[in-house]
């Protein structure tokens, strides 16, 4: 954790290297003449550089300037990209229904940028099989190409079959093209609809559209 700097009368030294409000080097200044300079241009003397010889003080306004900070800590902290691993479980007997829903929610999951565990379970006479899933997860890498790659290839673990899919698409990239899509479609809601409308398209930003919601398909009987 950073150090609360020194401001104004903390900063015990009898001389600074003075920065000026926009970067412009005043010099090596007595602390008085700093202190002086601050309280004339109606800002705080801070010291940024404690360790230098001698330190570096600079003239700014520290109200404002940990305001700024503040935000940009926010905001940096909205768009950090972290990948999430889903899981998707499938019968290596899976019907084709059940098995293009389930390819949906491996797109969605790629498209916004997390990784897909795909776990395939065999039960009873169904282990003796195993070429069943291995063509099943073959099938399912083969029908996402272009959104994923396999990242961790079909593996027999137990009784089930792990592959996992990497997405194409960095985290951030699709968190950028989501939230995009988002003010797209708010504002042609504000352009063309009543405020009331405006309104239901906010409340209809569910979570999964930021691609956060896990979704642990129950297996199939």
């Amino acid at each position: 954790m950073t150090a609360e700097p020194r401001i104004n009368d903390r900063i015990r030294v009898p001389e600074v290297r003075l920065v000026g409000p926009n970067g412009e080097q005043v010099g090596i200044v007595p602390i008085a003449k700093a202190m002086e300079l601050a309280r004339e241009a109606d800002l705080d003397l801070v010291e940024v550089a404690p360790m230098a010889r001698p330190p570096v003080a600079k003239l700014m306004d520290y109200g404002k300037f940990k305001y700024e900070s503040a935000l940009k800590a926010r905001e940096a902290r909205r768009n950090q990209a972290q990948t999430v691993i889903k899981e998707m479980k499938l019968r290596p007997k899976i019907d084709p229904h059940d098995y293009e829903t389930k390819k949906g929610h491996v797109v969605r999951f790629l498209k916004a940028g997390d990784k897909v565990k795909i776990t395939i379970m065999f039960r009873g006479r169904e282990q003796s099989r195993p070429e069943l899933g291995y063509r099943l997860l073959q099938r399912l890498a083969q029908d996402v190409a272009e959104l994923g790659f396999v990242e961790f290839s079909p593996k027999q673990d137990g009784r089930n079959m792990i592959m996992v899919l990497g997405p194409t698409k960095k985290k951030s990239e699709a968190m950028a093209e989501a939230r995009e899509a988002r003010e797209a479609r708010i504002g042609t809601k504000r352009d063309g609809e009543s405020d009331g409308e405006f309104e239901g398209e906010l409340e209809d930003l569910a979570p999964e559209d930021f691609g956060t919601t896990e979704v642990d398909a129950a297996p199939q009987e």
